[in-house]
């Protein structure tokens, strides 16, 4: 399970988001950081009892996304993210294509999974396969939204004219618009910190896993 003080520690980072504040808190951190590895290498395992192509042994250090921010070419200069992310693929937190993430926040915690703005030719496979294989697609999501009981297809990254090669009046144009194919499943902060914690996330993935499927498919 996802320690309170983890939690806490999280929360304090955000009102105290610099270097100096974070020097002090190293061990908080640290610990922290450890008690989120160790959570991901029990979901881990209990993923790749599902889906083959996650290795049971995969790092959680490849799994597990530094806390620091990239602020380069950003206007928020603060230096730390405020949350812990935990990116699941063949290949760890790294990869080009269809993966599985759990994001853990105060403010927010949910599982999520699918292709998250895809590279265009990705996307042209994926809008493809759906115009090809509509009742797959459909058929994907429908055994996701029972599954999860809440989850749902993330819209807030859309086109807002018809995408190239499509007619406007496609039986699935709404889905032909989606610039990112993920779907969500919210958590409550209290979901994370009881000890079936690592159950919960699991089943999760698992109901996520069928549309994961029909993205690999689509984009092989």
């Amino acid at each position: 399970m996802i320690k309170v003080d983890t939690f806490n520690f999280l929360k304090e980072l955000a009102a105290n988001n610099n270097r100096e504040w974070f020097a002090k808190n190293k061990a908080s951190h640290d610990g922290s950081r450890e008690n989120i590895l160790g959570f991901a290498g029990t979901v881990i395992k209990g993923l790749a009892e599902t889906d083959r192509s996650i290795p049971a042994d995969l790092d959680p250090k490849d799994c597990v996304m530094r806390i620091y921010r990239d602020i380069r070419f950003s206007l928020d200069k603060t230096p730390y993210k405020t949350n812990f992310g935990v990116g699941i693929s063949p290949n760890g937190k790294n990869f080009n294509g269809p993966g599985y993430y759990l994001h853990i926040s105060p403010e927010e915690c949910f599982v999520a999974g699918g292709c998250w703005m895809p590279e265009t030719d990705q996307l042209k496979l994926i809008r493809q396969e759906i115009d090809y294989n509509s009742s797959d697609f459909k058929h994907s999501l429908d055994e996701f939204f029972r599954a999860s009981g809440n989850g749902r297809l993330d819209t807030d990254h859309k086109l807002k004219t018809t995408p190239k090669g499509y007619d406007a009046n496609h039986q699935d144009i709404e889905y032909l618009r989606l610039k990112s194919y993920t779907v969500t499943v919210p958590l409550q902060r209290s979901d994370l910190t009881k000890p079936n914690a690592t159950d919960t996330v699991v089943k999760a993935f698992t109901a996520i896993h069928p549309f994961i499927v029909f993205l690999r498919n689509a984009i092989s």
